[in-house]
């Protein structure tokens, strides 16, 4: 095995960030964070409690109460959100370099999602500038305008899949939109989060605005989630904890929007370019270690081409480099975590009894430390498999046939989840009329993932509560009320006068 990679200037303990400085747990509480290369220890972090969340909330809520962020002009805030964006691009080489050395994401993936997370301030910086509210007038009677303003503290609870970038998906539109915000980060992957705080001084966000607390979801998340002063959660994450914050946040009748699990179709029908659909089918799934919530973990194909799209699928799969996630020629790393690792590996055992074996099936040779996973790839997979139904998380894909459009449609749905669908046909009535009856959130036809953010982001059934995107998510972080003025003589019932018993007589 080659000799194991380390990042310069690894910080040995990493903190919280409350109110504009880094700080310990309250009572001194650590875990430990482990690369998943060598699955040692390279730090502890600060192991957040409510005490930690009670302190964070209170200069959250200070600085949206009496700080100037709230009451800023669009394009004063869009300033400050374009140079924290042009410092994440500054940054890029060692914000891909930490990425891959917490989370095991091969390096040439990570190098993109530091350029998404820089551009998903400066979508959200022009949003706000061109943004304007409605009005609704009835000539000479009435005047209606809405008028838009920020909710408060928003709790932000994120993942360890692609964490810096998806952190941004939450913190550009949050702070776009005037609110001040917690942020918990997922426990596995701390070391990229601990960053946002010096780009966010940097960049002149006033102090308060931002506030980062680490921690286990059981402890930070779970008194974020239950602060009666954060009336917003936005969640990404796997669906059974998103079922335990609806619970914790029902008390208190919070906003949500939860991005949660998928198992989501990959529907090749026999008209499809099939070798761009293979590509597309390969990527899906085996992309950023399979640790994707959009994965195209399930391939649907097409009987009369089932076994050439299965040969050729396992011929290419056995072909990705599976390696040291800093090496640039690694197309799949190691996973985030060996408690990740187990549970990846208990499916892929499942996985031998429910489906036919045509790639991988366990450690990669040559691999005997850290948690490889090779490409895993069954074929004759029934919808009722367990593979077929629960969501793995790893690179690991379940290949059925279908006879007819009726059959694909009823495969595609026959899921708890429903995030997103890939569509690959070349008859344009079946490709409209299947993407609209699928139920997903999101449907690609002939394309693979990729993402324009103006749209939608959401998902239907088990995948998720709302939907962030565009000014979906402005939308979330914002109430909007109705504002109604009456341009002429106010005509209301005098109820109670002389005139309206004079009127009730007659």
């Amino acid at each position: 095995m080659a000799e194991h990679y380390l990042p310069d200037n690894l910080p040995t303990h990493i903190q919280h960030y409350i109110d504009g400085k880094k700080v310990d747990s309250v009572g001194g509480e650590t875990f430990d964070v482990l690369d998943p290369v060598s699955n040692t220890n390279y730090a502890t972090a600060a192991a957040g409690q409510k005490a930690d969340i009670d302190l964070a909330v209170a200069a959250a809520t200070k600085a949206f109460n009496e700080g100037p962020w709230p009451r800023m002009k669009p394009r004063d805030r869009a300033r400050i959100l374009n140079r924290i964006a042009d410092a994440v691009e500054a940054q890029e080489a060692r914000l891909a370099e930490l990425e891959t050395f917490d989370s095991g994401l091969p390096i040439t993936q990570s190098r993109g999602q530091a350029l998404r997370a820089a551009e998903n301030f400066r979508f959200f910086a022009d949003l706000i500038v061109a943004q304007f509210d409605d009005a609704m007038k009835v000539p000479g009677a009435q005047i209606n305008y809405v008028n838009r303003k920020p909710i408060g503290v928003a709790g932000l609870i994120t993942p360890w899949n692609t964490p810096f970038m998806l952190e941004s998906w939450k913190l550009a539109p949050a702070l776009a939109s005037g609110c001040t915000v917690v942020l918990k980060p997922a426990e596995f992957t701390p070391l990229s989060a601990s960053l946002w705080a010096t780009i966010f001084e940097d960049a002149g966000l006033p102090q308060g605005v931002f506030n980062l607390v680490n921690g286990l979801g059981e402890d930070a998340g779970d008194a974020l989630v239950k602060h009666p002063d954060v009336p917003l959660i936005s969640f990404t994450g796997e669906t059974t904890t998103g079922q335990t914050i609806f619970r914790n946040a029902a008390t208190s009748l919070k906003g949500l929007s939860m991005e949660l699990g998928g198992k989501s179709p990959c529907v090749v029908f026999a008209d499809a370019d099939l070798d761009a659909a293979i590509d597309s089918a390969l990527f899906g799934v085996f992309s950023l270690n399979g640790e994707r919530c959009t994965a195209g973990s399930r391939i649907l194909v097409e009987r009369s081409i089932y076994d050439e799209f299965c040969e050729k699928y396992a011929a290419r799969a056995k072909n990705i480099i599976v390696g040291d996630p800093h090496d640039p020629k690694t197309e799949v790393g190691a996973l985030v975590h060996p408690e990740h690792y187990n549970k990846v590996m208990s499916y892929v055992e499942i996985g031998k009894s429910e489906g036919r074996l045509l790639a991988g099936g366990g450690r990669p040779e040559g691999l005997e430390h850290g948690n490889y996973v090779a490409p895993t790839v069954f074929a004759d997979v029934k919808p009722e498999a367990r593979i077929f139904q629960e969501e793995i998380f790893g690179p690991v894909v379940a290949i059925t046939p279908f006879e007819n459009d009726d059959e694909a449609l009823a495969l595609a749905n026959g899921v708890k989840y429903g995030l997103a669908a890939y569509i690959w046909t070349q008859n344009l009535t079946r490709a409209h009329n299947f993407a609209q009856n699928v139920e997903a959130g999101m449907v690609w036809l002939n394309s693979h993932n990729v993402r324009d953010l103006r749209t939608p982001f959401g998902g239907v059934k088990a995948s998720g509560l709302g939907h962030e995107g565009g000014f979906r998510s402005i939308d979330f972080y914002t109430d909007q009320q109705a504002v109604h003025i009456t341009l002429g003589t106010v005509h209301t019932p005098k109820f109670g006068s002389v005139e309206a018993a004079a009127t009730l007589e007659g």
